[in-house]
């Protein structure tokens, strides 16, 4: 068994929003050296991320249907590790 901790937390978004939604492009991004000091840091510098997600999943689905699929995918880690998460999800042919 891996031990998530050891893992980089946006290596470890990327694998769940991957084994969850199957994207066509995903890009997380960790934004947390802007909000060094800010609330939420934790010193980890791994607290606050951006996701950019293309999937077949999205497709007919509202923008807060696609952003509760995203954070059911990284539930745990919301609740424990991720302060802050962006999150643009869209279905492969929306405009960007």
């Amino acid at each position: 068994m891996t031990d998530t901790a050891t893992i980089p937390l946006a290596d470890l978004i990327a694998t769940r929003l991957t084994d969850a939604l199957s994207p066509t492009t995903l890009t997380v991004t960790n934004d947390s050296h802007h909000h060094a000091g800010h609330m939420g840091d934790d010193g980890t510098g791994e607290t606050h991320f951006s996701v950019d997600i293309v999937a077949d999943a999205f497709a007919g689905q509202s923008r807060v249907a696609r952003q509760r699929l995203v954070n059911r995918a990284l539930a745990d880690l919301l609740a424990t590790r991720i302060h802050a998460l962006a999150i643009r999800a869209r279905a492969p042919g929306d405009a960007d």
